[in-house]
């Protein structure tokens, strides 16, 4: 279950997505979570699955991999459509036994749900964190920040901290099944029984990997300051961000998709 987990992962790779401006990804990431979040159609749902599917295509990952990220959230998204079917109301009633009340419309509400967080989900992977590097959104989110340093916020340590936490997310991931496979093999049930004694099973993994957490913050702490990181001030990028047509295009291309979702809210089957 753990090794499912792809959150924080970089796949190196040569397709449009990865070329893309990082500062332009994000970009184009917020307008397709406006879109994801105020599609309120039959239509403009198909409009944002089409747009999902093209962008996992453009990315050029296998869809083995993109789906994997789904796989730990198959909990999430059956409670999500469970509490909408049993808590919506519509017209069609379906079920009408004591206090359970099921309509119609509840069923396709909590269906269209599930799709909003997967693409939600799917889409944020794809365009951000799968194929852009850590450290490019790092410099991608202090660049697009760069005007609050005017009221003396601390862009680049926020971003640096957004940098390490993307970045150690699969370190701790693979540090959490080691340990977990360690106390398997001392002996360990953590599979049977009742919540209580799952819960109980849990503090074996959490202590050592609490432990583990410390001691590569105190390393990676040290490490910096032997190589005399004092925040942001003075320090140049190795590596500058410069923005192309395509980048330019492929923004207003997202613009243009999101602005077509609020049109078609208006005049298209509403859920």
């Amino acid at each position: 279950m753990l090794k499912d987990i792809t959150l924080g992962q970089f796949f190196p790779g040569n397709s449009l997505l990865h070329r893309t401006d990082p500062r332009f990804k994000i970009l184009i990431l917020l307008a397709f979570l406006v879109g994801v979040i105020a599609a309120k159609s039959v239509y403009s749902f198909a409009l944002i699955l089409t747009v999902t599917v093209l962008l996992t295509a453009l990315s050029r990952l296998s869809p083995k991999t993109v789906l994997k990220n789904l796989k730990p959230l198959i909990f999430i998204l059956i409670f999500t459509g469970i509490l909408n079917v049993f808590l919506y109301k519509g017209d069609n009633i379906l079920v009408d036994w004591h206090f359970i009340h099921i309509y119609r419309e509840g069923l396709i509400y909590a269906a269209f749900m599930m799709l909003r967080l997967a693409c939600l989900v799917t889409g944020s992977f794809v365009v951000l964190t799968y194929t852009t590097s850590p450290l490019d959104i790092s410099d991608a989110l202090e660049s697009l920040l760069k005007p609050l340093k005017l009221i003396r916020l601390p862009v680049h340590e926020f971003a640096m901290m957004m940098t390490i936490a993307l970045r150690f997310i699969p370190t701790l991931v693979e540090e959490t099944d080691k340990i977990m496979s360690a106390q398997k093999a001392r002996g360990a049930d953590m599979e049977s029984g009742g919540l209580r004694k799952r819960i109980a099973a849990l503090v074996p993994i959490l202590v050592p990997l609490f432990v583990s957490s410390f001691r590569r913050a105190d390393e990676l702490a040290e490490a910096m300051e032997c190589r005399c990181y004092h925040g942001g001030e003075g320090r140049t990028k190795m590596k500058q961000m410069k923005s192309r047509f395509a980048d330019w295009a492929f923004f207003a291309v997202m613009l243009i998709i999101c602005v077509s979702v609020f049109f078609i809210n208006r005049f298209g089957v509403r859920i």
